[in-house]
């Protein structure tokens, strides 16, 4: 079974845990580190033979354009992962519109081909905030991945679907949507794409759930972060909350990543709906939810 590995190029000091004490305004000011570790994970890639779909924080790609030249020639997917990573739902049509149509360019004139895919800083797709799908269908964008079918603080949509699916935009656009993967146990929709997730729970239980949604012949999503194989990076003082989602094994993030590909095949989230034939004409879901 195929699954989809996906990253999120972005650095530590860029997500929303760490954005009551790290100002957007202070980023320039801080030591990058994101360009070494991605470079991390793509030579764990070429060591398994893995090829990902690299959602690129376009922040992250002006100032490093050969980073994002250099994941395309190894064969790797590029899609957006917008401009400033700012919450969907707490900026103005008019602001994600223009950072929206302002990243897709500037990672398309990088790699040279046409970007498809998209996914929200911390999937702030929410009820909220559904009318971004409209303007993603306007950019050009094929298919989303910022839908989380969760209860959460910060982001999801409780109820929505859980598979792959088309759905229709607010306005009638037409949008494929590759959901976070979730896992259904006591009646409960558990998050068990990646990212915090995947440094929370034990490996032999993330392990359990990805071999079960791929014994009923599904397939999972999986996410993660390059600041998470990173446990050198610097400490920040933030709540008890933000400092467990941050930093929460992060020193065996990167051999469980190891384990993980050493285990289950995967492919791009572009190759893996043109298997599934969802660029398609077929009859899409009203994204109201």
């Amino acid at each position: 079974m195929k699954n989809v590995m996906s990253i999120d190029v972005e650095d530590y000091f860029q997500v929303s845990a760490l954005a009551e004490s790290i100002k957007v305004s202070q980023w320039d000011s801080i030591t990058p580190r994101v360009e070494a570790n991605t470079q991390r994970i793509l030579d764990i890639f070429d060591e398994y033979g893995i090829k990902a779909t690299h959602f690129i924080l376009g922040w992250v790609a002006e100032r490093f354009p050969q980073l994002v030249k250099e994941i395309h020639a190894r064969g790797h997917e590029i899609a957006s992962h917008g401009q400033s990573h700012q919450l969907i739902y707490n900026q103005t049509p008019e602001v994600f519109k223009q950072e929206t149509l302002d990243s897709k360019a500037l990672l398309e004139d990088l790699c040279g081909e046409a970007v498809v895919g998209y996914r929200a800083a911390s999937y702030s797709i929410t009820r909220k905030s559904t009318w971004a799908l409209d303007i993603l269908y306007e950019a050009g964008f094929q298919y989303d991945s910022s839908i989380f079918p969760v209860v959460h603080d910060r982001y999801g949509i409780k109820g929505s679907p859980t598979e792959p699916h088309v759905l229709q935009t607010p306005n009638g656009g037409r949008l494929v949507e590759y959901p976070l993967s979730t896992y259904q146990l006591l009646g409960q929709t558990l998050p068990i794409a990646g990212g915090g997730y995947f440094r929370l729970y034990p490996f032999w239980l993330s392990r359990y759930f990805y071999r079960k949604v791929n014994q009923r012949k599904d397939s999972f999503v999986f996410y993660l972060h390059p600041w998470e194989v990173d446990p050198e990076q610097p400490k920040v003082e933030v709540s008890r909350l933000s400092k467990f989602r941050h930093y929460n094994n992060l020193d065996v993030c990167q051999e469980r990543l190891r384990k993980l590909c050493s285990e289950f095949d995967f492919v791009t989230m572009r190759e893996k709906l043109e298997s599934m034939d969802l660029f398609s004409p077929q009859q899409p879901i009203k994204a109201s939810y």
